[in-house]
């Protein structure tokens, strides 16, 4: 039988889909999994296999509707025909080659049944799905937490790859890269560019930037002038080399060494310094307290979902119980390590209030030595609650291209 071109891409796309539904992976993880394809086809199998993920609860409404057999969810001809959804609602391919690909990926399994849904799909019309739906779960937590608005917003938002964010280590030029590149900048420092290749990019080599989403770059904003700061889950490091750019002195903390091996490249690429310890932060001591603990703590990542859709599939509610307990614990140790008159900065890239204003309230209401200070160094945009903190909801900047959600808080030692 004839090779079909471009079906090595599929069956890796194939292969990723399922390693993210069924066992529970990331799509950075699933895709490092994926051995023995050119760049071309690694970087199309990605783009496809999230396609799929951006859109599946609609995917799976259409294949439902076009067959009386009902598909498992996480069978391989239902997997095969959300990539060919992907395929033509994201990445425009013809039908011709939706079909050749499709079915080889079926071989062994129900070909004809996959043929005649597809089929069916095609000569219907696939609507362009520029708001999909979440997962029911998802859009019942956040309409509950966020309101109606914010659900619409992130539906909105999850139909397209976000454009690529970059800190750079000097605002004056993060300036002048952005009016020569064609970027804007919506903060110091900050520079927003349509969506590309990172090592494509000007001045990748010369380490004056890298990869950060603006609302990541938050949370390093708050720490005050000239503090000797301690950072704590601190890799891959966006935080970190903020920090040091910005002349603190560093202590990155991180129990994952090869996530630290990826930190101190950073470092060295962009010429900063930063002392590393690989510890856990639960069980480590520093011995000394300091001026400023920046708390960037492990969470769910939901409000990540415009770049990486799968965590709205991997973010269950025992998922979001156990960090929020998690994140208590290392608030709390973080605590200790803080000199009288110090911020303690705490962020999470969640969209769940379990994780974050949760987690706030219940440490104050147990720390009587800590307050609530609310952030007044901020970028004009940034909306800070009645409560003094700071969630970044989507929606936000949705002209400009939107913000990861996140949630931040600063806490201030009494002296």
């Amino acid at each position: 039988m004839p090779s079909v071109e471009g079906l090595g891409a599929r069956r890796a796309a194939l292969q990723m889909l399922d390693s993210v539904i069924r066992g529970g992976q990331t799509l950075d993880a699933a895709g490092a999994g994926i051995r023995g394809l050119r760049p071309p086809d690694h970087a199309l199998a990605v783009a496809i296999a999230g396609e799929a993920l951006r859109r599946l609860p609609d995917f799976d409404g259409l294949i439902d509707g076009a067959t009386r057999q009902r598909l498992p969810d996480d069978s391989k001809a239902r997997m095969v025909l959300r990539l060919a959804l992907a395929q033509k609602v994201g990445l425009g391919t013809p039908d011709h080659a939706l079909v050749a690909t499709a079915l080889p990926l079926v071989d062994g399994g129900p070909r004809r049944l996959v043929h005649g849904v597809l089929g069916t799909l095609l000569r219907r019309g696939v609507p362009s799905m520029e708001a999909p739906r979440l997962p029911d779960d998802v859009e019942q937590r956040w309409r509950t937490a966020w309101g109606e608005s914010s659900v619409d917003a992130a539906r909105r938002q999850i139909a397209n790859r976000p454009a690529l964010d970059l800190t750079f280590a000097d605002a004056g030029e993060a300036q002048a890269y952005a009016a020569k590149h064609g970027g804007i900048s919506l903060a110091p420092a900050h520079v927003r560019l349509p969506s590309s290749s990172v090592s494509d990019l000007a001045g990748f080599e010369g380490g004056r930037w890298w990869v950060q989403d603006l609302a990541a770059s938050l949370p390093a904003r708050l720490i005050p002038a000239g503090a000797e700061v301690l950072d704590l889950c601190a890799a891959p490091g966006g935080k970190t080399m903020q920090l040091a750019a910005a002349g603190h002195q560093v202590t990155a903390v991180d129990a994952s060494g090869s996530r630290l091996a990826r930190l101190r490249e950073n470092l060295e690429r962009t010429r900063l310094e930063a002392k590393l310890v690989e510890a856990d932060a639960l069980g480590w001591k520093p011995g000394r307290q300091f001026d400023a603990v920046l708390l960037d703590a492990p969470c769910s990542a939901t409000g990540t979902f415009r770049r990486h859709p799968e965590v709205l599939y991997r973010a269950r509610p025992r998922i979001i119980g156990d960090n929020a307990r998690l994140q208590a614990s290392l608030l709390e140790s973080a605590a200790v390590w803080l000199k009288p008159g110090g911020s303690l900065v705490c962020s999470v890239c969640s969209l769940e209030p379990q994780e974050g204003e949760d987690v706030i309230r219940a440490f104050l209401g147990r720390d009587r030595e800590f307050h609530l200070v609310p952030p007044e160094d901020l970028p004009g945009f940034v909306p800070v609650s009645p409560e003094g903190w700071v969630r970044i909801l989507p929606g936000l900047l949705e002209v400009e291209g939107g913000l990861d959600g996140f949630f931040v808080a600063r806490l201030v030692r009494a002296g």
